[in-house]
Parts: C-alpha cells; structure tokens; sequence
C-alpha cells in the first residue's frame, strides 16, 4: 500500500487538487523537471541510481495529483560523465523545463552552474562540491551535505575514537574529492588531529601499494580514502590483499551496492559514511524515519534493493523543488527561487533549512558513520546516539 506522503508535502498536493495559481503556464500544461545525470561514463552507476528515485518521485506526486493542479513530467539528459557534456544537456532542455536538477558529477555541476545562474534556472545539485555555494549564487541549491561536511563528521567520530593521527588520500581530478581534503586539512586542527600521510591519486590510478606503503611506514592510526566510483572499489580490495592493519575509513561515494558488490565480504568491517537516509531502518520511530521510508518500501519493491547515497539525493531534491513549487503557488522562476530560499523541509536526506546565506541547507548532525556488517551499512554506536539525538531535535 502506498504510504501518504508527510505533512509538508501532502500540504503541497492538497493545494495543487485545489488548483492554486501559476503564472508559469497553462492550467493543463505540465510542470516540466528537468535532470542532468550520468547516463553513460564513469559515473554511469552514481546517475542512474538518481535517475531511478526521481522517476519514483514523479510517480508519486503525479499519483496524488500533481502539482498545481498539473501532472510534473520529467525531462531527463546524459551528460556522459563529461564537463562539456552537460553544458550540452543543458542547452538543449533549458527552455523547455521549469527547474533543474544535477549533475551528481562535481566537474559537471560546476560546468553547468554558471549557466543556469545567468538564465535564472532554479537548481538543485546532486554533487557536494563546495564552490558551487561557496560564494552563494542566488539561483544555486545543492542537495546532498558538502564535501566539507562529510570531513568534518569524519574528523568529530575520529576525534570521538581518540584518535591522533591520520593518512589521508585523494582524487586530484575529482572536484568533490578535493574539496573534501581541502576542507578535512583546514579543520583537523579543529579536533586535535594530525594528518601524517597526505596522498594524492588520480581516478585513473589502478595501483594503490605505493600508499599503503607509506601509511604502514607512518603513525597513522586510520586511512581516509577521498574518492567516487572505481577508485572506491579498486583502493579498497588493494588495501584488504595488502595486509595494512591501519582502519580504513571510506565517504559517502561508497554508500551503495554499487560498492558493496564487487567488494564481496572483503568489504566487512570497514568504515563508510553515509547520508541518514541510508540507515533509516536504525532510526527512532519519527518524521524522519517516515520520509526514509516513504521513498525506501517502494524503491526496495520496484528495484530489488535497497536505495544507495545517490537515490536518496535525487529523491531529496525532487521534494524540495515540488514544496518550492507550492510554496510559491507558481512555476515563476523567481517566485521558485525565493521560496527555495524560506525552506525548511524534512527529507531522505535530512531536514533542509536553506537561506539566503546558506544555499546547501544541511549540517554535518544529518551523516552517519557505519561499519560495513553481513552486507549492510550499520551505524555505529557512536553514530546510533547521534543520529538519535539529531532526530529528536528536530
């Protein structure tokens, strides 16, 4: 049975069924939203899995309604895991579509951005870059938590685990990846915690020995592994043959089948982060838990498995764009914009507060820390009593 959607968004569909006004099109016309994705590419598994929780989006307001009194279809791109790709996919869809969801690909975001700035396009990133609201760009919105966000949980359970030293290694062509040990580099510090190894790589990379090499001869306590797609995989199979003992600790990009697959039971006790949405089954009972699984029962039901990182990100914007719609009672792109900026939305992904001085909305409290048991991303304990009291307050 379909579960009723929660309060906020149900608010959203019993206006549309009113009808409500819309300066942005005809009554029958319907709310056009567009997605840049990988399709194809390197980061073909990340966008496909964002393409699949956005079609269940749409399926689901379009089952209660639709918005406005509209059905919302979508528009979807490939921008084949490639900068100037999505700057393609853009050009060619930005006049048919309301608003815009994407790139998961951080060097695509960043592509894409500056042009859906200058048109006014509302836009919801997939990518956790920060220099995509780092200055704020009035149109600009990022669903999942920065890169700068994901460190610092990592470097708050690390200090938690009384942990001194760290390796930290990173993808010097990714965008997010950079971004991530840029910003663990700058706060460490913060938590009493120094960095003894600081490798780059490139997504390229196959052989990763050099690295374990220099973490076995240093006093790293624990190995941070910045990184998306293959690198994920590769490093960690090569760490598990080399025999380092030191703890490896994985992102957010690792949350996902995608990953635990290939990786097997090689995968077992080590450490990933992830979106709160990726845990929801350990949650207290709550807002929260009911948002989680109002995407995640018919997600498992229509794919076989469980939603990854990235479905909970395309899902999470896709909310966020159809309560803007609302709140604005319009497809205007400015009245869109505006009300993005008043946000104060519970999703897969955490609860939004965007502003107009804060374009990402979420804070390091909405990410878990997991170890990897019988298959499964489970919280740690630390992260249990976290995320519990995160939910509770809100």
């Amino acid at each position: 049975m379909r579960r009723l959607l929660p309060s906020l968004v149900c608010l959203a569909l019993a206006t549309a069924a009113c009808g409500g006004g819309d300066s942005g099109g005809g009554a029958q016309d319907p709310i056009k939203v567009g997605l840049i994705v990988s399709l194809t590419g390197n980061y073909t598994p990340l966008g496909s899995e964002d393409k699949k929780a956005v079609e269940l989006a749409v399926e689901q307001v379009n089952a209660q309604g639709g918005l406005l009194g509209r059905k919302v279809e979508l528009v979807a791109r490939d921008d084949k895991t490639a900068p100037d790709q999505g700057i393609v996919a853009y050009n060619q869809i930005k006049g048919d579509i309301d608003v815009l969801i994407g790139p998961v690909f951080s060097n695509s975001a960043l592509a894409v951005e500056p042009l859906a700035q200058r048109d006014k396009m509302p836009y919801l990133s997939l990518a956790p870059a920060q220099e995509q609201v780092e200055p704020i760009k009035s149109y600009i919105f990022v669903t999942p938590a920065l890169s700068s966000m994901y460190a610092e949980r990592y470097l708050q359970y690390i200090q938690a685990q009384g942990i001194k030293t760290i390796a930290v290694a990173w993808d010097s062509k990714s965008a997010y990846s950079v971004s991530g040990h840029k910003s663990m580099v700058a706060l460490a510090p913060k938590y009493g915690v120094k960095i003894a190894v600081d490798e780059p790589y490139e997504t390229t990379t196959s052989d990763f020995s050099p690295l374990f090499t220099h973490v076995r001869d240093s006093a790293a306590e624990a190995l941070v592994f910045w990184g998306s797609g293959a690198p994920g995989v590769t490093a960690a199979k090569q760490y598990v043959a080399s025999g380092l003992k030191t703890p490896l600790f994985l992102t957010a990009s690792q949350a996902s089948k995608l990953w635990l697959e290939p990786m097997g039971g090689a995968a077992e006790g080590m450490t990933v982060q992830s979106a709160i949405g990726v845990v929801g089954e350990y949650l207290p009972d709550g807002k929260q838990k009911q948002i989680i699984e109002q995407m995640a029962k018919p997600y498992q039901q229509k794919h076989g498995y469980p939603p990854p990182q990235f479905a909970q990100d395309g899902y999470s914007a896709s909310l966020l764009l159809f309560e803007a719609i609302k709140k604005a009672n319009s497809t205007d792109k400015a009245k869109v914009q505006q009300a993005l900026e008043a946000m104060d939305l519970v999703t897969p992904n955490g609860r939004f507060r965007y502003s107009p001085t804060d374009h990402s909305g979420l804070s390091p409290e909405f990410i878990s820390v997991n170890t990897v048991q019988n298959g499964k991303f489970v919280p740690t304990d630390w992260a249990k009593e976290q995320l519990a009291k995160t939910v509770g307050a809100g």
